[in-house]
């Protein structure tokens, strides 16, 4: 080829490491080893990281499996513990309490959801809750964890699992792997970004010691300020606030109580003005609470997350403050926005990761050329917002059903108007008991289901296909359903237990 006319990416900088760095970082030398192109990170061990989402969804194990890395690994490194789900206490008033499983309900028939037959059952007086029919569900309330079988003998054996991690750790895991295939790291503190005059292009970051990194392709991962994507090149920003109306978070560490078992699942609890999170890990607990500063001060904030603790204290807690929404283009010119400075939601269904996931799976099946054609990132930028958007949506559900009425946080949640994409699924589901699927959605109809369930927003009608099953046939239909989750669940070890397998140290 004549070098001339070669007009390939040959140089990408990562601006930042932490999780979303380090995790571009990892999967670029993964997926160009062997070409010419080099990739540097760029970071201040100075500075440090947000660190708070510690919860992941089963995206992850997918991730780090393209890299060749494996759970068990990944788990030892990162200190990490089994998530089957989100258990969500108190959202649907005082005393509720229901599982958002990662995995099936029951079992279709012709091609009709389980969730229709299990209605019918339910009008007929059947009180029988819809976590019964999830495997995942039940091995989450009783504090089991197995793997999935890998030939699942029916639907009632399918479900998937994340993890609870050590995200410091996570990074420092795939830091090391990122090197070792030739990712050159820099330490230095970013003085200034320098942009081309001729077409505004970032032409190098300016270092604190005098020197520049220049670059083709700058991947923007410094987190909330966007140093690059927002301060340099003026992307701006939505804002969501008017649906999302959490802004802030206390987050703090805790130490395992003696004794106590780590729950396989992430436990969230309703507080007055927004939730509190509980993250058990191996060698630690992850603490935070979420909530508007509008409706609660520091003081009453920090005074409902103190006394629930999962434990001792490790530090005094720290406050994150956010603005929830997206960057209004997630790609400018030569610069792609990944993590935090490309947006952020709020931690409630653990999707910060996800996103990263996902942004990194876009650039390299869209990775461009020096001549940054506008297709390319005009796809990038689409594909980006409506991913958002739909994860926005499935989070907004959450406040917009919630059935408290002991403050005004909560009563504004309920009266708020929602996006029209969102009242579509809201108001399909309530009239039928349908899905609308969307594209770029991260959230399955599963996942719908289990929020519509847990909140009590039950259908005006189902599907009528389900009124030509005989009563009796389908309540022992559903009875054997539940006896195979029961019976899986029995044989099926003990969360800490299968942790000790990882680690023999944490055997009683």
């Amino acid at each position: 080829m004549d070098p001339t006319s070669d007009n390939r990416i040959r140089s990408v900088v990562i601006v930042g490491g932490g999780t979303a760095g380090w995790m571009t970082a990892a999967a670029l030398t993964q997926h160009f080893r062997g070409t010419p192109l080099t990739i540097t990170v760029v970071e201040s061990s100075e500075i440090g990281t947000i660190g708070v989402g510690e919860a992941t969804i089963p995206t992850i194990r997918r991730f780090y499996g393209q890299l060749g890395l494996r759970d068990d690994d990944v788990m030892r490194a990162t200190q990490a513990t089994c998530k089957l789900g989100i258990r969500f206490v108190d959202w649907s008033g005082p005393g509720t309490d229901f599982i958002h499983p990662f995995g099936l309900y029951g079992q279709d028939v012709k091609g009709v959801g389980f969730h229709h037959f299990w209605l019918r059952q339910r009008r007929t007086g059947d009180a029988t809750p819809l976590d019964a029919y999830s495997l995942g569900a039940q091995m989450a309330l009783a504090g089991k964890f197995d793997h999935p079988s890998r030939n699942p003998p029916s639907p009632m054996s399918v479900f998937d699992w994340a993890l609870h991690l050590d995200a410091g750790l996570f990074a420092q895991h795939l830091r090391a792997y990122a090197e070792a295939g030739g990712c050159r790291r820099i330490d230095a503190r970013i003085a200034g970004v320098e942009l081309r005059p001729e077409d505004g292009f970032v032409r190098a970051l300016k270092l604190a010691d005098g020197r520049e990194v220049e670059g083709d392709l700058f991947v923007d991962c410094s987190g909330f300020g966007g140093l690059v994507i927002g301060q340099a090149l003026g992307v701006g920003y939505q804002d969501w606030s008017q649906w999302l109306p959490c802004d802030a978070a206390f987050a703090v560490q805790s130490r395992n109580r003696p004794g106590d078992a780590p729950a396989p699942y992430t436990r969230v609890t309703a507080r007055s003005a927004g939730w509190q999170w509980g993250i058990p890990l191996q060698h630690r607990a992850g603490n935070g609470l979420v909530f508007s500063s509008a409706h609660l001060s520091d003081e009453a904030a920090l005074a409902e997350l103190t006394p629930n603790l999962m434990g001792e204290p490790l530090s005094e807690p720290r406050r994150i403050a956010f603005r929830p929404g997206r960057r209004a283009r997630a790609w400018e010119r030569n610069c792609v926005s990944i993590g935090l400075s490309a947006g952020f939601l709020e931690p409630l269904e653990s999707t910060s990761i996800a996103l990263i996931e996902t942004a990194i799976e876009r650039l390299k099946a869209l990775f461009p050329d020096r001549g940054f054609a506008a297709p390319i990132i005009d796809e990038f930028n689409d594909q980006s917002a409506r991913e958002m958007e739909r994860v926005r949506d499935f989070i907004i559900l959450h406040y917009k059903l919630n059935r408290r009425d002991d403050t005004d946080f909560w009563r504004d949640c309920r009266a708020m108007d929602v996006p029209d994409t969102l009242a579509r699924k809201i108001d399909l589901w309530r009239a039928r008991g349908a899905f609308v699927r969307y594209r770029w959605e991260m959230f399955h109809p599963a996942s719908w289901l289990a929020l519509y369930a847990g909140f009590d927003l039950f259908p005006e009608a189902t599907d009528p296909v389900v009124d030509a099953f005989d009563a009796a046939d389908l309540d022992r239909s559903l009875r054997e359903m539940r006896e195979a989750v029961t019976q899986a669940v029995a044989r099926a070890p003990d969360h800490a237990d299968f942790l000790a397998r990882l680690d023999p140290t944490l055997a009683a």
